[in-house]
Formats: structure tokens, C-alpha cells, sequence
């Protein structure tokens, strides 16, 4: 079939849309919702069987569904109209929501019901039951889907009053006033956009990332330790940390990136290097630990890893190495990881230099993971993947991906090169020519095709991801003979390529030199525009309706 996905962005929903369409055979042709003419003329040139809208903020012209038929997926439950659907969920408590695909009419969220399926909802923010309840009842949804538009096995809407955009004034908080599990709602349900507005410090900004304390105590709203970037204040029965602040028109950076010497004073409420999660507060790396297998949990927000994460990451790795036979990198709730921490590079007056420190700190972790003869290494890609991020966990001996998982395996998109060891890690799974074609079209894959291509060991199912993987784990070696023997083939092979292994980083911290420290660079023009998500003037190319060469 011929599908056209119309889109505002192209985000994690979209992503999963077009890996499973693409999975199938289809010809999947991406138009981003631009102006209206662009968009008739672009659906109208490839002219799809059907399309489907992931994630829209505009209306569907007139002109459009008419003539071809068009569904909206809507993240609420049947009956649900209008926008900010999950955050009006989040507000009103709700213990069950879902997702619904409809057909287009021109009346907001009112056509025709393809398929409607629920899901229960978890104490969390926003955007993290997106990523990750809304997308993966969305993938199991799709089967149906297609067999309902050929059955044309659709059901009325319900009819119900359309909730209203939530404001600013019903997001903020009197801290005078508001328990912590009301701050928390409040920012859960406006993270990550729009966020929550306030002042701290006489700054104001937009507030994210909200965790709860559970031992330090202080006034409303007083500014009680900072840890990691993130910042704690009192609330009238506790405390919470806040992550990040975004001021209007810039874009989000860790709180202490935004208040900097206003917090002149401020303790710095330290952690072990790896939490044991005994009590609730704010913590990024921690560890749980079964018989002879370690899980190593690192929860950087939005996947980004700035130099210190790196740093931080790659001293756990190695403290733990010495105490299991299997390490696991289980990335973080919402992502495994996304690579360099862009936003601290835009927001730094040293670009060249900060970008050169976070790609060479980069790829000492890498080269931690990837030179550890000392135990077995796995990477567990349950939530999605990119660019660095997703190599990193090519230098583990074994990668496991759950089913619906996107990978973006490239740089090209910001005019790096990339390193982190991949030409090295990605043609030894792939293959030279799949390599070339994963870096160059810039398209993401799912897990499953990441298996069938070599990329991953093995892909474990939705449902019963945990599960599976840890079968898997169980079922590596028979016996401590059998584990032995792995370590010393997998040292001997590190010892006798180590040289071709380095040249091949060497060679791409070469190409990079210049990506980062010319002022001219391209990467500093993609960067500014990744950061303060400015609109593309036109459909990228790359998402056109082509035939996949995979």
C-alpha cells in the first residue's frame, strides 16, 4: 500500500508509525504539516491509498479528507476530544486512558472510530506515558486497525462536551498553598510541554522535571540543596527537585545551568555514584543487582549525555565490572540514550571546546564497555535509541531490543559524522554496505528489523520484555566453564584488533575536529535549530515515499 503520514513532527508516535508501515512492505511517504497548500500539493503528488496522522496540531484541509481518507490518532480514551488530552488525564486523576484512531470529518476528534484501546495509567509526567504507554497501546493497535479500514468496521463517536486547553493559571503553583503531590501533578502534567510557568530566584522561567524528597525539609519554595544539575525546594508538607528550567524564548537547560551564581550557598546534597533507591529523591544512576548479574540504570533526561553524565556512567560501569560475570546498560524510563548533550553545547559560550570535551568523554565510555574483558556486557534497548546513544550499545557484546523500539542509527541529521567507535562496531553487526545505508538515508528502523539486519541479538516482545530478557540472560552460558572461555576469546580478540579498533575512533575524531571548532560548521546552524525546535520550511527529503533498501 501507499500510506502518507501527515505530521507537525516528526516525533517518537510518528517513528513507530512508519517503522511498522515500512515492516510491512508499504510505501510510507512522511508530509509535515506546514501551510495547507503545501500539504494538498504534497498529498496530492503521492496520492496514498490512506493517511494516517500520528501526532497533528493543525487541521486536516477541507480538500484533503474529502477525497482521501484520513485518520487522526488522538491519545485519549473513546469519547475524548481536544487538545491536551493526557494532560487533562494527568489533572483529573484519571487510573485508566487510552489511545483512538478516528476518521477525519472537520469537527475536532469527532469522526467515525476506527479502533479504541485503553491503557492504566502510571504516577508520572507527561510526556514519559507518551513515550511509552501511548506508543506502545498505539503499536498493538495497528494490526486491528488495518483490519477494521478493511472491513470498514467502524463505530460512532461518543458525543461529549470537548475539554478545554488547560492555562497557565491552571497549572501554577501557590507554594503557600500546595501539598508536593499537587506540585508534582501540576509539572507531571505540563512536562514536557508547556511546562509549568513560575519565578525562581527572580528568573522566571518555565519549570520541569519534578521528583519527590523524602528527607530534606525547609520553607515554601526555599532553594534546600542542588544535586546533579537539578534543584530541591521546601513545599508546605516536603520538598521537591526540579530538573530543569526553560526561561521564555530560550529552551531547557538542568536548573542550576539557568540560576548559576544565584545559587552562591547552596550545599551540594550529594549521592553514592550508584543510588540504592531507599528513600524518594532525585538520583540518575543506580544499580540493581541479581546473583551475578548487574542492571545498570542510568536516567538521563531525554537521553542526552552532557561530559559529566559520561564520566559518571563510565566510573559505575567499571566499579561494578569487578563485582558480577554479566553487566546489563538498561538506559533510563524513557530513553536508552540519545548521545551528546546538545542543549548544554548551544547554551555554552565555548561550543568548539564543550562539544570536543562531550564527544571525546563520549567515547571513553565507549571505549570502557567496549574493551571490558573482565565481564560479559549487554545492552537492554527497551526504550529508544540514537545517533551515540545507540552505539554505545553496539560496543556491548550482546544487544537485546524490545519489538517496537526506534533506533535512529545516524548523525547526518546535524551534520556530524559521529563517532563513538561506530564505524568500527556498526559494519562487525551490519555488514559495510547496510552501514553506509543506515548512516547516509538517515531513516529509523524498530527493533525487529534491527534483529533481522544483525544489529541486535535478539528481540523480546512488548508484553513480556523483562521477562524475556532475562531468560535470555539466564540462558548465555551453561556454566562458569562455558563464561570463562568467553572472557578469554572475547580478551584475546581485543588484544590482537585493539590497534584497528582505535585507529578506526581516531579517524572519526578526525573528520569531527572540525564539525565542532569551525565557526563556519554546519553542526552549529542544525544544532540552534534542533534546540529551539524551529519548523522546517519543507519536508525533509529523506522521509519521501521510497522504497526501503534494507
Amino acid at each position: 500500500m501507499k500510506i502518507t503520514l501527515l505530521v507537525s513532527a516528526f516525533n517518537s508516535l510518528s517513528q513507530v508509525a512508519y517503522t511498522y508501515f515500512k515492516n510491512r512492505g508499504d510505501i510510507v511517504d512522511v508530509v509535515f504539516a506546514i501551510n495547507e497548500k503545501q500539504m494538498i500539493d504534497e498529498v496530492f503528488h503521492f496520492n496514498p491509498d490512506f493517511i494516517l496522522c500520528p501526532f497533528l496540531k493543525k487541521f486536516v484541509p477541507k480538500e484533503i479528507y474529502e477525497n482521501i481518507d484520513t485518520y487522526i490518532v488522538h491519545p485519549g480514551v473513546l469519547g475524548d476530544k481536544g487538545a491536551y488530552a493526557l494532560d487533562n488525564a494527568i489533572r483529573t486523576h484519571e487510573k485508566e486512558w487510552g489511545v483512538t484512531i478516528l476518521k477525519a470529518n472537520g469537527e475536532f476528534d469527532s469522526g467515525d472510530v476506527v479502533i479504541t484501546q485503553n491503557f492504566q495509567m502510571r504516577s508520572s509526567y507527561k510526556a514519559s506515558i507518551y513515550r511509552n504507554e501511548v506508543v506502545t497501546t498505539f503499536y498493538s493497535m495497528l494490526d486491528g486497525f488495518l483490519q477494521n479500514l478493511q472491513s470498514k468496521n467502524f463505530t460512532k463517536q461518543l458525543s461529549g462536551m470537548m475539554h478545554k486547553p488547560l492555562s497557565q493559571k491552571e497549572r501554577a503553583i501557590d507554594w503557600q498553598k500546595d501539598t508536593t503531590q499537587e506540585i508534582l501533578k501540576k509539572i507531571y502534567m505540563s512536562d514536557s510541554h508547556p511546562g509549568v510557568k513560575d519565578e525562581i530566584l527572580r528568573v522566571e522561567c518555565y519549570l520541569y522535571g519534578a521528583w519527590e524528597e523524602e528527607k530534606l525539609r525547609g520553607a515554601p519554595k526555599e532553594i534546600l540543596a542542588k544535586r546533579d544539575g537539578a534543584i530541591c525546594l521546601g513545599t508546605v508538607d516536603g520538598a521537591v527537585w526540579i530538573t530543569h528550567l526553560k526561561e521564555p524564548h530560550r529552551f531547557k537547560l538542568p536548573a542550576t545551568y539557568i540560576l548559576k551564581e544565584r545559587l552562591k550557598g547552596v550545599k551540594e546534597e550529594r549521592l553514592p555514584l550508584i543510588f540504592d533507591k531507599s528513600y524518594k529523591t532525585f538520583y540518575e544512576i543506580s544499580c540493581d543487582i541479581e546473583e551475578n548479574i548487574a542492571y545498570l540504570y542510568f536516567n538521563f533526561h531525554n537521553g542526552a549525555f552532557s561530559s559529566d553524565k559520561c564520566m559518571k556512567l563510565k566510573y559505575a560501569f567499571e566499579y561494578l565490572k569487578d563485582q558480577v560475570d554479566i553487566v546489563v546498560l538498561m538506559g533510563g524510563d524513557d530513553f536508552f540514550s540519545n548521545g551528546i548533550h546538545l542543549n548544554i553545547l548551544e547554551d555554552s559560550k565555548k561550543n568548539g571546546e564543550d562539544g570536543w570535551s562531550n564527544i571525546n568523554a563520549m567515547n571513553d565510555l565507549v571505549h570502557s564497555v567496549l574493551f571490558c574483558s573482565d565481564v560479559v556486557t549487554v545492552a537492554s534497548l527497551e526504550n529508544n535509541a540514537g545517533a551515540g546513544g545507540l552505539f554505545l550499545a553496539l560496543a556491548c557484546d550482546y544487544v537485546v531490543v524490545r519489538e517496537n523500539v526506534v533506533l535512529n542509527p545516524h548523525y547526518k541529521t546535524l551534520a556530524l559524522s559521529g563517532s563513538e567507535y561506530h564505524t568500527y562496531t556498526l559494519p562487525k553487526r551490519v555488514g559495510e554496505k547496510n552501514s553506509e545505508i543506515l548512516l547516509e538515508s538517515c531513516l529509523p528502523l524498530s527493533g525487529k528489523k534491527a534483529k533481522e539486519i544483525g544489529m541486535a541479538n535478539i528481540v523480546c516482545s512488548d508484553a513480556n520484555y523483562r521477562i524475556e530478557l532475562e531468560s535470555f540472560l539466564s540462558q548465555l552460558f551453561d556454566n562458569a566453564e562455558q563464561l570463562e572461555d568467553f572472557l578469554w576469546k572475547k580478551e584475546d580478540f581485543l588484544q590482537e584488533h585493539k590497534q584497528e579498533i582505535e585507529k578506526a575512533k581516531e579517524a572519526e575524531i578526525a573528520v569531527m575536529y572540525d564539525e565542532f571548532w569551525d565557526v563556519m560548521s554546519e553542526f552549529h546552524t542544525k544544532r540552534y535549530d534542533f534546540v529551539y525546535k524551529i519548523c522546517p520550511m519543507k519536508t525533509p527529503q529523506r522521509l519521501k515515499g521510497i522504497i526501503n533498501e534494507l
